[in-house]
């Protein structure tokens, strides 16, 4: 939030990059080794959109080399090649969000501001007088970036536009909900975290908010039953990154109670209905 000390939500994530630029000095889990790897989307040519056709190079033909087999040549015998996986933690390719076209054009209220640790927004208008079913689905959007400013905008304006929504926030429940949806269903799980503390700061934003999501679980908690058990296993050893909350496990289990909590009297069937092992936080 904009009253919190140190780093807020986005900042924290600016931060993290930095030490895994330090740590994986291969570059190999950097923004641009997820671009080859098609995994989140490529930015613009330019500030004023990609090339043409024409002035881009050719690209080069990739030749392969054919295995050509002699008669004194011993062969291999034939395997059995095993069942293939399912996949269902995989990670899929980040769409280009609606929220990175908007900020490319220019059609955003919104500045950084370098004064602080990890940067803050600087807002060219109030909070309050947003207009929330346009602006507040759109920020929602932008939560599966992985890529600045796109995300630092996304995550810190959102958790502004949350702090300081009130009754607003509760009419734009449904926009938000396939924005949600999208970003969980990318199996990132940096992504699935922000997700996860933006939900726990949804429900905890307003009144009625957690009552409006029950009908909305059957779209948002089926990638919870996937990672509900994704927990670190660290033995006896010390988890010195448990300030970060990047535990999904702890982190679903967290956002689960607060959606039975604050859901209503519903709330707990209807969880139990998408994720049977989980079991109610609240005392009969």
């Amino acid at each position: 939030m904009a009253t919190a000390k140190g780093p807020g939500p986005a900042g924290t994530l600016l931060i993290e990059d930095a030490l895994k630029k330090i740590i994986y000095r291969d570059g190999s889990r950097s923004t641009r080794a997820e671009k080859q790897k098609g995994l989140i989307p490529r930015g613009a040519h330019s500030c004023f959109g990609d090339f043409p056709a024409d002035y881009m190079p050719p690209k080069q033909a990739k030749t392969k080399e054919l295995m050509s087999s002699s008669a004194g040549m011993t062969q291999r015998p034939a395997t059995v090649p095993s069942p293939p996986r399912a996949g269902a933690t995989k990670r899929r390719a980040v769409v280009q969000s609606e929220f990175r076209r908007f900020y490319d054009r220019g059609d955003r209220p919104i500045q950084i501001y370098h004064g602080a640790v990890g940067g803050k927004i600087a807002w060219k208008v109030d909070v309050e007088k947003l207009d929330y079913h346009h602006y507040l689905p759109i920020f929602f959007d932008g939560l599966r970036e992985k890529e600045d400013p796109y995300r630092f905008f996304a995550v810190q304006g959102t958790y502004d536009m949350l702090d300081k929504g009130g009754a607003k926030i509760l009419p734009v429940v449904p926009q938000l909900i396939i924005p949600i949806k999208t970003a969980l269903n990318t199996r990132d799980p940096e992504l699935i975290a922000t997700m996860l503390k933006v939900l726990q700061a949804l429900v905890l934003s307003g009144e009625m908010i957690g009552e409006a999501l029950v009908p909305y679980y059957r779209q948002i908690l089926p990638i919870f039953n996937i990672f509900k058990n994704k927990n670190l296993n660290i033995g006896d050893a010390i988890d010195y990154s448990q300030r970060k909350r990047m535990n999904l496990g702890e982190l679903i289990e967290e956002t689960l109670e607060i959606f039975e909590v604050h859901g209503g009297e519903d709330a707990f069937i209807n969880i139990k209905y998408m994720i049977p092992v989980y079991e109610s936080c609240v005392l009969a």
